[in-house]
């Protein structure tokens, strides 16, 4: 394969991460044997074999679009793939025709507009962004370097997530490697004792180097013997250097300038800690792989790219972006070995892992996507859920998507928020398409005649417009839709754009639980907005009324424990019982029964209680109403209000019995199952979904909802007979195996071939 990559700049004359990249990439390439050429732009003091220089970069920008695309046109005859590094030098060739043909493959290196420094309504920013959309818009695949700048080029260039491909870059270890500090620090006539850090950024103001000088500032403040290099040039220097006067640490910083190669190398083996402490637009942050190659470890922010790939070595070495405190304490803590820093062969084995054979491998196979495109084989589907909080049906959809292996995945939320940052964390593919705050908020109860306010009428309309506008251009072959209000918007926007929609419900639809308008309307949509249904219960489909929809019970996955992983929960046991709840406050979910029961059955005995979760959706006036009927109740020092937690088996370990109190029907029971899951004996409401999870009396134990009298009886037969709280507890958890994300997902996957099988 011939592939002709087109680079920005010649490194190492023209140092940066793009062009170290496109020069790896390069030798990479060619020595695993492809044909490959690049053109890009000079000065070049060091020759390279199958470079081509068609100008510098200093010439007018007329004369580097004439000869760059000149350049281009006479080796792309020669090529399988064009490979762009660099919007602008392909966007001539993209409209001139001089790929010849070529399919066009671009690597986003992030946001060339955004970088601009005249302001997002400057002329030269529209200039830039239409450059980008057309080079992006043109190409057949594009490669990232982490998911964050996926994100970026989906949810900000409307790119297809379906060709977007993440492919950390490599490092090259021959090149970075340990070396002992003090053997580095002679050659560099550094101090032998001083505990010193190193940056190597471009000094302009993303870069956070101000940041880094006021947490030095601190820093310096209580430590001694310490030394700050700061390697790299840039328009901000002097201002830096000023800024470093000013704050009185000139005796404890050195700006080093522009660094050869061997002397960047010889500074990262120097160093105790490299410090990356950029603010925006860091896709990946290379210079983290160097440091870790030669042993350093590496102090970064939490931006993109960078804080991706730190959080995946270590997250305690990850600082907030634009936080001087808090990047002064770390480094504290490093320095004084309060929070130890990762040693030299650690740092190393995870450089390691990022080879230039796996990167090479990657970009074959993007390479002859885009030269021959394979036959779909795997349907694409878009999940949309109004909002980005961990609720429920959002811990569902998390369990779900890793395990649908048969179909290509993207979210799109109405927020940003929580499941975003846990959705990029399992790399699954998401954006923001943001909704007005009048319809993510429009709370069930406001659905009755002549109250729906209509703000939230024309937000919600105004959202499934632009869905509709969205999904035209994702082309799907599925919606599915997460939550009840999704349903209604993503179903008028599935149907506008002529896409087949899943509903996933997760709600009764039934007066108990909405207005008798909602419920009607719910109803009148499910027979015509939907081309299937799938419920999370039979109590939840059975809600729905009938319909000639395909209709399916699907189960909502569990995460199964995994005792190995998490310990054992038999060691939870003490001297005294500990009952507990855990789920969202809301009325509906009735902690305030469950008070009530613990009252009644242990009066003023040695048992004590904990309720784990928080409100969501603006019902703090809930846990306020808890907490004094709490104090009413005579149970201070009994009850622990411990709030929402994501440490779900440390909270389920810490009791003996587990309690669900809804006085609805709940539709599922997530908490239910997780509990039997970690061998609790649990007491749930016998209706709706748990009355189909629980066989009462075998692996768990049920009582008529909103009856605390009831409720007290059964809580108090177990804490009488430990034996039946340990038979039923491991009846539950060999019960709680049929609620896997696998079986889910094989289930989900058979509702979608029945879909597209009817066309």
């Amino acid at each position: 394969m011939s592939p002709l990559l087109l680079g920005l700049g010649s490194f190492p004359d023209q140092p940066g991460g793009v062009n170290r990249y496109g020069r790896d990439l390069h030798c990479a390439l060619a020595e695993r044997g492809f044909g490959v050429r690049t053109v890009t732009l000079g000065p070049s003091s060091v020759p390279s074999e199958g470079v081509t220089i068609a100008a510098n970069s200093g010439d007018p920008l007329a004369t580097r679009l004439r000869r760059y695309t000149g350049r281009v046109r006479s080796l792309a005859a020669e090529a399988d793939v064009i490979d762009s590094h660099f919007a602008l030098y392909a966007f001539a060739p993209v409209l001139t025709r001089s790929l010849r043909g070529r399919p066009l493959v671009t690597h986003f290196q992030g946001p060339w507009a955004l970088e601009h420094l005249g302001g997002p309504r400057s002329p030269a920013v529209h200039a830039k962004r239409f450059v980008e959309r057309v080079v992006y818009g043109r190409s057949k695949e594009l490669i990232v370097l982490s998911r964050a700048f996926r994100r970026i080029l989906v949810e900000d260039y409307g790119v297809a997530p379906w060709h977007v491909h993440v492919v950390p870059p490599g490092v090259d270890l021959q090149a970075f490697r340990p070396k002992k500090p003090g053997a580095a620090r002679r050659a560099l006539g550094l101090p032998p004792t001083s505990w010193v850090a190193f940056t190597v950024r471009r000094l302009v103001p993303r870069m956070g180097i101000d940041v880094l000088l006021d947490a030095w500032q601190g820093f310096a403040g209580e430590h001694d013997d310490i030394l700050l290099l700061i390697a790299g040039e840039g328009p901000e220097r002097e201002r830096l250097e000023k800024s470093v006067e000013e704050l009185a640490i000139a005796n404890t910083v050195r700006f080093t300038g522009k660094l050869t190669e061997a002397e960047l190398v010889a500074h990262y083996q120097a160093a105790d800690v490299c410090v990356v402490p950029s603010l925006a637009l860091e896709g990946f942050g290379l210079v983290v792989l160097e440091s870790l190659a030669c042993g350093t470890p590496v102090i970064g922010t939490d931006v993109d790219g960078l804080g991706e790939t730190l959080v995946r070595f270590e997250p305690d070495l990850v600082v907030p972006r634009g936080d001087p405190v808090a990047l002064a304490e770390r480094l504290g803590a490093a320095e004084t070995g309060l929070v130890p820093l990762p040693d030299s062969g650690r740092c190393r084995t995870f450089a390691q892992s990022f080879s230039w054979d796996a990167v090479v491998e990657r970009h074959e196979e993007i390479y002859e996507a885009a030269i021959r495109p394979p036959r779909r084989v795997r349907p694409r589907v878009v999940f949309v859920n109004h909002c980005a909080r961990l609720s429920g049906g959002e811990l569902a959809l998390l369990r779900l998507l890793p395990a649908l292996e048969q179909v290509a995945l993207h979210v799109i939320l109405g927020e940003d928020g929580p499941l975003v940052r846990r959705l990029n964390e399992t790399g699954i593919s998401v954006e923001v398409l943001p909704m007005g705050d009048a319809a993510r908020e429009l709370h069930r109860g406001e659905v009755t005649p002549g109250t729906v306010p209509g703000k939230a009428l024309l937000d919600t309309s105004a959202y499934a417009i632009a869905l509709a506008r969205r999904l035209r251009r994702l082309r799907p072959d599925i919606v599915h839709t997460n939550s009840l209000k999704s349903a209604l918007y993503g179903g008028v926007a599935g149907r506008l754009a002529g896409v087949p929609v899943v509903w996933h419900i997760r709600d009764r639809i039934a007066e108990d639980y909405l207005p008798a308008p909602a419920v009607r309307l719910v109803h009148a949509a499910a027979r015509w907005l939907p081309s299937a249904i799938i419920a999370n219960s039979r109590a939840t489909l059975a809600a729905l009324g009938e319909s000639e929809v395909f209709r399916s019970v699907v189960a909502s996955p569990v995460v199964i424990y995994d005792s190995a992983a998490t310990g054992d929960p038999d060691g939870r046991h003490s001297e005294f019982l500990h009952v507990g709840m855990v789920g969202r406050l809301a009325p509906w979910k009735g902690q305030h029964v469950f008070l009530d029961g613990f009252r009644q059955a242990f009066g003023h005995g040695s048992e004590s209680a904990v309720i784990v979760g928080a409100p969501l959706f603006g019902e703090d006036w809930y846990e306020a109403d808890l907490r004094r009927r709490a104090q009413v109740l005579g149970l201070d020092g009994r009850i622990v209000f411990a709030g929402f937690r994501e440490d779900i088996w440390t909270a389920l370990g810490e009791i003996d019995i587990l309690v669900h109190a809804s006085v609805t029907p709940e539709p599922f029971g997530q908490v239910i199952v997780e509990g039997m899951s970690a061998g609790l004996p649990v007491v749930a409401t016998d209706a709706g979904g748990p009355a189909e999870i629980i066989e009462d009396g075998v692996d768990g134990l049920l009582y008529p909802p909103g009856d605390a009298d009831a409720l007290a009886n059964r809580l108090r037969g177990l804490a009488d007979d430990p034996a039946l709280r340990a038979r039923v507890g491991a009846a539950a958890r060999e019960s709680s195996k049929r609620f896997t994300a696998r079986a889910a997902a094989d289930r989900v996957t058979w509702v979608y071939e029945r879909v597209l099988a009817r066309g």
